[in-house]
Order: C-alpha cells, then structure tokens, then sequence
C-alpha cells in the first residue's frame, strides 16, 4: 500500500477514534443536543454507532457500542499498518 495513502486512512480512523472518545465523555454530562459541535459528534459517530446498538443491548444505562466500535477501529488501524508495512 502506498504510504501517502496509509497515512489517510490512519488520519481518518484517528479522528474517528477522537469522535467516538468525545462522545462517550459527553455523554456523562447535560448537554444541548443542538449545540452545533454535539450535532456534528453525532453526525460523525452515529452511522457506526447505531448498528451495533442494534445487535448488542444494553446492560442497563451502559451502553457497550462505542467500546466495540473502538475495538473494530483499532483493528482496522493494525490491518492498514500490517498493509503499509509490506
């Protein structure tokens, strides 16, 4: 894989992680959900958010989904270093 090209994707599932970590802590406090950054965290993470949380329920007011989606980014971040790698 082309290194310029591996660097996009990183970039790109680094900033996702940072969404998805901004989100969950938001998610501890009161929050205007029309604030315009918290729309945006929302636009951003939802669509990988809300799948999981269709297949994996709750365990009362916790909700497990950013942690999988984490753990399927960074398991993304390793296939795309194993790939520039060689």
């Amino acid at each position: 894989m082309d290194p310029a090209i591996a660097a996009l994707f990183r970039l790109f599932i680094y900033a996702l992680i940072v969404a998805i970590f901004l989100r969950a802590i938001l998610s501890w406090f009161p929050v205007d959900p029309h604030a315009p950054y918290y729309r945006f965290l929302v636009r951003l993470t939802e669509p990988l958010l809300e799948p999981i949380r269709r297949v994996l329920p709750r365990l009362g007011m916790i909700d497990l989904s950013p942690m999988v989606v984490l753990l399927l980014l960074y398991l993304m971040l390793s296939v795309v270093n194993r790939l520039a790698s060689g």
